[in-house]
């Protein structure tokens, strides 16, 4: 095929047809939507049905736009209100948790570069570079399975798991590009001049993160006063505001980057921000930022199962397997239990959960592209075996995530879901939407809502069973598993 503007958008058009069709199965087969759209890009790929794909510098390009609208959409759903009681343990496995899987891999893998066997051959920071890329998770893929199973978690896990996936991509990418300038340099990099440029992207990300976000506040309040009153609808204004949100997230992103400061903390933080704020439309922004990044999810993950060969990975099928094995059993688990000892309140089991919940996705693919494209010595092997290490993680831990949960007693019940019915409030509203799961100990004083000892300023507006939706009354009996949707003054 002819490449041509008419036929890369035919191609792209139908993967992306194709694979939103296909990934609607995986809730309903447990896999995580990130594997489903790897896979339909290696089905249409060289080893496939054809489409070849094998820039590397445009795949990093496009991995890094897609990963700056993810994160900062992440930062925007992130209420800082659920995250304040886990800051400490989150942000202990974002960096610590980072560096100490990473190190703990790279070690292993640096073992089996010396055993004769094996047919890789990597020296100790190439091998900690290796590691590094995969040093992140991807809880994306976990919250995707969980919520379309419609589960929640006890001991604030969930919160846990939000801060840490949104904030530990930063630290992984400072570690891999500070170990390619390393490797390059021929180990020319002291441990004050890492720790010296660690500070400064930290510091620097940091600072002007909180900086654009606020920014970020003050453009869409001065958007909504400029103008005539009335002059523009909501729907436009919206969408406008949505835009302004939009631009600043990569004007954030290459400033950052150009001050040497990391741009992906920047713009992790400039979401927190925005979206604890109060804004224009918020509602409105919010639903639009969330169906770009699943567009760029779409796009990065396809694109992903496109770029990689998968005869090359047989040959590298051996050591994934037990980089893999040992990163799901001992390098990630051995990281976060040593991260959460000091913080008492933190269960064995959560530690373990959190542990098992390390799945690998997306974003240490992308990063395996920068050796890559620095012709880093063994480049074309490491991104190989991170597409394994990556593929093995979703099908063993992102498949068991239910189960490991279960056995763990770690499900609640009791957890509110505030979109479960599909209806909203205005922002303006003064009370909010509240959707609570009935079981046996709610049932215990009547199986009536007037028997019910409802909050004061609480009204249950719908209830839904078995998937119909039933007018709420006084007398109406009530069963274990129904769902209520509940109004509540603020």
């Amino acid at each position: 095929m002819t490449i041509t503007a008419e036929n890369i958008l035919l191609v792209s058009s139908i993967l992306i047809l194709f694979g939103v069709m296909i990934g609607k199965s995986s809730y309903r087969t447990g896999l995580p939507l990130l594997l489903v759209f790897l896979l339909v890009g290696m089905i249409f790929g060289v080893d496939g049905l054809g489409v070849q794909f094998n820039d590397m510098h445009t795949a990093q390009f496009i991995g890094m736009v897609g990963l700056c609208i993810i994160l900062f959409s992440g930062g925007l759903n992130t209420e800082f209100k659920s995250i304040r009681p886990v800051i400490a343990p989150g942000l202990t496995l974002a960096t610590a948790g980072v560096l100490l899987t990473a190190f703990i891999t790279g070690l292993f893998i640096y073992l089996l570069s010396c055993a004769q066997w094996t047919n890789i051959h990597f020296t100790l920071p190439v091998a900690i570079l290796l590691a590094a890329t995969m040093s992140s998770t991807d809880s994306a893929s976990v919250f995707g399975i969980l919520s379309g199973q419609n589960v929640r978690l006890r001991n604030n896990l969930r919160p846990i798991l939000e801060l840490e996936s949104g904030s530990n991509d930063p630290m992984a990418y400072m570690l891999t590009i500070i170990l390619i300038e390393t490797v390059s340099k021929g180990g020319g990099l002291s441990f004050g001049s890492i720790l010296l440029l660690l500070s400064l992207q930290f510091a620097v990300g940091a600072g002007l993160g909180i900086l654009f976000g606020w920014l970020g506040v003050r453009l869409s309040h001065l958007y909504r006063r400029l103008g005539k009153k009335g002059c523009e609808d909501d729907g436009q204004a919206t969408a406008m505001i949505a835009i302004l949100l939009f631009a600043l997230v990569f004007l954030t992103f290459t400033l950052t980057t150009l001050l040497k400061g990391n741009g992906y903390l920047a713009v992790y933080l400039c979401g927190i921000v925005i979206g604890n704020s109060k804004i224009p439309y918020k509602r409105g922004v919010t639903k639009f930022m969330d169906g770009i990044t699943w567009l760029a999810q779409i796009v990065m993950f396809i694109m992903l199962g496109l770029l990689v060969n998968p005869h090359e990975m047989l040959t590298v099928a051996p050591v994934s397997i037990l980089i893999g094995a040992f990163m799901i059993v001992f390098g990630r688990p051995l990281a976060v239990f040593l991260c959460l000892a000091p913080f008492r309140k933190i269960s064995m089991k959560s530690s373990a959960f959190v542990s098992w919940v390390g799945l690998r996705g997306a974003v240490p693919i992308i990063f395996a592209t920068y050796p890559v494209v620095a012709d880093i010595p063994g480049a074309s092997q490491i991104f190989n075996i991170v597409f394994f290490v990556t593929i093995i993680s979703l099908m063993v831990q992102g498949t068991t995530v239910l189960t490991a949960a279960k056995k763990l007693d770690l499900i609640d019940t009791d957890a509110h879901d505030d979109e479960s019915f599909g209806v909203e409030l205005a922002d303006e509203h003064s009370a909010s939407l509240h959707t609570k799961i009935l079981s046996e100990r709610d049932l215990a004083t009547g199986n009536t809502l007037k028997d019910m000892r409802l909050p004061e300023g609480t009204l249950v507006m719908m209830i839904r069973r078995d998937g119909k939706y039933i007018i709420p009354n006084g007398t109406r009996r009530l069963m274990p598993g129904d769902a209520l949707l509940m109004i509540k003054e603020r």
